[in-house]
C-alpha cells in the first residue's frame, strides 16, 4: 500500500483547505462553479462563504453546531457548507428526496440549531415543523421566506466578506453524512475535518488524476458521499471547475448539460449509464466517466465504450469513507470488477470469524484507509459492529483475483444459497442484461413450491421490445447457457422500473416484499 501522510497543520480547516488556499494560489479569477446561466469564480465563492458564516454567527451559531442543509445543487450549496466549516459549526447532508417523516428523524436524531433549505423543498417540512424539538431558524435558499424564517438573501446582504477561520483541527468533527439505511434507521456518519483532504489526495488525484483545467459534472447529487467529492471537493482541491444541474438527471438533462458546458469529467450510477445508452446525445469532450453505487455490468461498459469511446471508471465507496476506496483505472479497466484498492487504502476479505481468506473465496470485504468517518451518532454498538479498529468492515460480499481486482458479489444480506452454493444475484443479472431485450435486472432469492430458495429476476424492458412467455423462456435459456445451471432465474417478471434508492442502488429488499 502507498502510505499517505498528509502532514497537516495542529490548526486545520477544510474550509480554508478548499477555498481560501485557491485564492491564496492566484486561482480567484478562475470559474469554480457554473450553475445553469451562472457562473462563480474562486473569489465569488470565497466572499459567499464568508457572509454566509459570518450571517450564522449572527444568529448566535458556534463552534462544533449543527447546521442541517436540504438544499439542491446550486451555488448555494458550497456556500453554507463551507461557510459552516469555516466557524467551526458541522454541516449535515441531507437527502432531498425523502419523505417528512424522514426529516423529522434526520433533525431530531442530529439536533440542528439550523436548516438551510431551498424554498422548492420547503413542503416537505411544513408537516412536521411542529415536532422539531431542536430547530430554532430556518434560512431559505433560492425563493422568498415566509414569517418567521430569514431568506439566503437577506441573511448575507450587508454581512462583511472577511472572516477569520475557527481554530479547528485535523481531528475536529467537520460534517455529516447520514448512510441511507437499507437496514435500521439512518446513521448519522460523522467526518473529521482531513477527511475530505484524504479523499481528494487519494482517489481524486493519484486515480481520477483531476487538475485544474478539468470540468466536473456529476448527476449523482451534492447531498450524499459520491456527490460531495465529484461537485465539490475533488474540483476544489485543485482549483478545477465544477457544473451543477439542479433538477432531476434525466437524460435529456444530462446530455443538454455536456453539450452545453463541456464537462471533461462526468459521474453517474450503472442504472444512469444504461439509460443514457436508450437515447440521442453526445459525450464529446468528456475524457473519463466514473460509476459507483452498484457494480457496472459488464455489458453496459462494452456497449458506452462502442457508442462513445470514453471509458467508464467502475468502483466503490460508501458515506463511512466518505469517497471511493476500490476502483478500476483509466489504463487497466477490467469488466465486471470493481478494480484495486486506491492508493492510500487496504483492503482484505475476511470469514464469519474475521479471518483473512485467500484468491477466489467470498467473504466480507474490511477496508482500511484515512478517510474513514469517526464514529456513528449516538450509535455506539453499530459502531463497534462496523469499525473494528482502523479497519471498516463494509458488510459487501466480494472476492478477489490472483492480480489483485476485487469481484463484487453482493451485500452479506443480499446472497442466495441455491442447492446449497453461493450464488451472487450481481452474477445473474449481469448475465440477464446481456440479454438485447433487457435494459436493467434485479434477482432476489424467492422460494419455490418444495420451499427452497431459487433465484427470481424482476426485469425491464429496452424499447421495442414486450413481455411474453417466449421471451421470458428465451431469456432463461440465454443465462443457463452462460452461466452453471442452477444460477438460471426460475421465475422472470417483467416491471416498468425497479425501486432504488436515492444513489442509484436498487432496493432489493423493497422487490422481496412484494
Amino acid at each position: 500500500m502507498q502510505h499517505f501522510d498528509l502532514n497537516l497543520p495542529n490548526s486545520f480547516n477544510a474550509s480554508d483547505y478548499f477555498i481560501d488556499r485557491n485564492i491564496r494560489e492566484g486561482r480567484g479569477d478562475k470559474t469554480a462553479v457554473i450553475c445553469e446561466d451562472r457562473s462563480f469564480t474562486y473569489s465569488d465563492i470565497q466572499k459567499g462563504v464568508n457572509r454566509l458564516g459570518n450571517g450564522l454567527r449572527s444568529l448566535g451559531m458556534r463552534m462544533e453546531d449543527r447546521i442541517a442543509m436540504l438544499l439542491l445543487d446550486t451555488e448555494v450549496f458550497p456556500q453554507v457548507f463551507f461557510g459552516a466549516i469555516k466557524i467551526g459549526s458541522v454541516p449535515i447532508c441531507l437527502n432531498t428526496l425523502m419523505r417528512p417523516k424522514d426529516y423529522e428523524y434526520f433533525l431530531n436524531d442530529s439536533r440542528a440549531r439550523i436548516l438551510a433549505a431551498d424554498a422548492a423543498l420547503l413542503n416537505l417540512i411544513e408537516p412536521i415543523r411542529k415536532n422539531l424539538r431542536y430547530l430554532e431558524k430556518v434560512i431559505v435558499a433560492n425563493g422568498p421566506a415566509q414569517a418567521g424564517d430569514i431568506a439566503f438573501s437577506e441573511l448575507v446582504s450587508g454581512q462583511s466578506s472577511s472572516l477569520a477561520t475557527a481554530q479547528t483541527t485535523p481531528d475536529d468533527a467537520c460534517f455529516w453524512l447520514y448512510s441511507s439505511g437499507s437496514t435500521g434507521q439512518p446513521k448519522g456518519t460523522v467526518h473529521l475535518q482531513h477527511d475530505m483532504v484524504y479523499a481528494a489526495e487519494t482517489y481524486g488525484k493519484e486515480v481520477l488524476k483531476i487538475r485544474e483545467n478539468d470540468v466536473c459534472f456529476s448527476a449523482a447529487k451534492l447531498f450524499f458521499a459520491y456527490g460531495l467529492g465529484n461537485a465539490l471537493y475533488f474540483p476544489f482541491s485543485v482549483g478545477a471547475t465544477s457544473v451543477y444541474l439542479p433538477g432531476r438527471p434525466a437524460p435529456d438533462a444530462v446530455f443538454d448539460t455536456i453539450r452545453r458546458y463541456h464537462p471533461t469529467l462526468f459521474f453517474g450510477v450503472p442504472t444512469l449509464f444504461g439509460y443514457l445508452l436508450e437515447q440521442e446525445g453526445t459525450m464529446s469532450g468528456v475524457r473519463l466517466c466514473v460509476s459507483a453505487g452498484e457494480a457496472l455490468p459488464p455489458e453496459i461498459l462494452k456497449r458506452w465504450n462502442k457508442r462513445f469511446g470514453v471509458q467508464i471508471m467502475d468502483g466503490i465507496g460508501s458515506t463511512e469513507m466518505v469517497h471511493i476506496y476500490i476502483s478500476n483505472t483509466k489504463e487497466d479497466i477490467r469488466p465486471g470488477s470493481t478494480g484495486k484498492a486506491v492508493p492510500g487504502y487496504e483492503a482484505k476479505i475476511v470469514d464469519e470469524k474475521f479471518h483473512d481468506l485467500g484468491d477466489g473465496e467470498i467473504g466480507t470485504l474490511l477496508v482500511k484507509g484515512d478517510s474513514a468517518a469517526a464514529y456513528y451518532w449516538n450509535k455506539h454498538e453499530k459502531s463497534k459492529e462496523t469499525m473494528i479498529g482502523a479497519w471498516l468492515n463494509t458488510g459487501d460480499k466480494f472476492y478477489r483475483d490472483k492480480d489483485g481486482f476485487y469481484y463484487y458479489v453482493g451485500r452479506t444480506n443480499d446472497m442466495l444459497k441455491v442447492g446449497g452454493i453461493w450464488v451472487s444475484p450481481i452474477e445473474v443479472e449481469a448475465c440477464v442484461t446481456e440479454h438485447p431485450a433487457v435494459l436493467e435486472c434485479a434477482v432476489i432469492g424467492v422460494p419455490d413450491e418444495e420451499s427452497l430458495i431459487k433465484p427470481k429476476a424482476f426485469a425491464v424492458l429496452r424499447e421495442p421490445y414486450r413481455p411474453s412467455p417466449a421471451l421470458e423462456e428465451e431469456i432463461k435459456a440465454h443465462v443457463k447457457k452462460t452461466l452453471a445451471h442452477y444460477k438460471y432465474p426460475r421465475w422472470i417478471e417483467f416491471v416498468k422500473d425497479l425501486p432504488k434508492t436515492a444513489t442509484g442502488k436498487i432496493k432489493r429488499f423493497e422487490l422481496k416484499n412484494l
